[in-house]
């Protein structure tokens, strides 16, 4: 048995997914079901007796301490996040009551249960944290990629709100010996991602024939990883990873955010062809404030230790991403009302 938290957001519910898929191992899924929070990814399990949906906070210790003590999972892995910069500079306040306050909630608990497992099973035990690239800070073009070893310098609400959470969870296996593992990955993009994202967000606005907002030149440079990668990797790290160490994880494929853009469009004009190219609905917008101009992934390390590597090229992910939101508009109509659609007036 293992807890996954944040399990109904995109990378968790294509986690769970791939872990279903992967074994028999049951999952307790728990999510706050948040604005970005979608049972409807999750409706495959629907009947599956190895999923079993949980809607609580990480933050809510009683709550924490009974799933562990009920269920006496072998891993937490804590996907459980707020993950948006944009919203983290209209509204910091949330990333700090989730990123920070949440995880050491979360992992205090964790370690008052672990301490209490058979010798054993405490020697087993995992707490896989799952954070972002974005707590390096931002690179010049021509600067080396991140590695495990590269300073944090987070230049968000969002960026500074992970850090935190890495140093607790570093803290925590350093102070009190509880068996942590980090993953820092770079963009995730893929089925069932919340459309305030770059990935998304362009592509239901190309299908309704809306502008196609990019932020300044868009000229920032990410490096794309496919959800589904991460998820293997993921797996890979429980099984195989040093514990107390951190592994970043990558796509080796980086783009600049007008590369991605154009990429989507040819695809949209071969799959579904508009009156004119989609190329010609593309804006730009003022910059992000404190844009972070270049993200690179070392990921030598994963692959050195544990022998992961990323299957889909950036070119092979991202039509699978477009044929994806095509065959499933019933999904996209669910996700693109109420809060969304305020959020979207709000920024573009």
């Amino acid at each position: 048995m293992i807890l996954i938290t944040g399990g109904a957001g995109f990378i968790g519910s294509n986690f769970v997914l791939d872990w279903l898929s992967e074994n028999d191992e049951p999952i307790i899924n728990l999510d706050l079901l948040t604005y970005a929070g979608n049972l409807q990814s999750l409706a495959t399990l629907d009947n599956n007796d190895q999923h079993t949906f949980i809607k609580g906070d990480i933050g809510d210790r009683e709550l924490i301490t009974s799933l562990l003590n009920e269920h006496k999972p072998r891993a937490v892995i804590n996907f459980a996040a707020e993950s948006h910069v944009d919203r983290s500079i209209h509204g910091p306040e949330d990333f700090i009551l989730t990123n920070v306050n949440g995880t050491f909630n979360l992992i205090d608990e964790v370690k008052r249960y672990w301490k209490d497992l058979p010798e054993d099973k405490k020697q087993a035990f995992r707490f896989l944290h799952v954070s972002t690239d974005e707590v390096y800070g931002s690179l010049e073009k021509t600067d080396p990629a991140f590695s495990e070893t590269t300073a944090y310098a987070p230049n968000s609400p969002y960026s500074a709100s992970k850090a935190a959470s890495d140093h607790l969870v570093r803290a925590y296996h350093h102070t009190y010996g509880l068996p942590t593992l980090t993953t820092n990955c770079s963009n995730n993009y893929g089925p069932q991602q919340f459309p305030e994202k770059l990935i998304p967000l362009v592509l239901l606005n190309a299908l309704a024939g809306k502008d196609l907002p990019i932020y300044g030149d868009g000229q920032n440079i990410r490096d794309w990883l496919y959800v589904g990668d991460h998820c293997s990797a993921i797996r890979a790290v429980l099984e195989k990873g040093r514990v107390g160490e951190v592994y970043n994880i990558g796509g080796n494929s980086e783009k600049t955010n007008l590369d991605v853009v154009h990429t989507i469009c040819s695809i949209l004009d071969e799959r579904r062809p508009a009156d004119k190219p989609y190329a010609e609905l593309i804006t730009y917008v003022t910059d992000r404030l404190g844009h972070d101009r270049r993200y690179a992934i070392d990921a030598n390390k994963i692959e050195t230790e544990i022998g992961w590597t990323p299957t889909e090229s950036f070119e092979t992910g991202i039509k699978k991403t477009v044929d994806w939101y095509l065959s499933n508009s019933d999904w996209t109509d669910n996700v693109t009302s109420g809060a969304y659609k305020s959020w979207i007036n709000k920024n573009y």
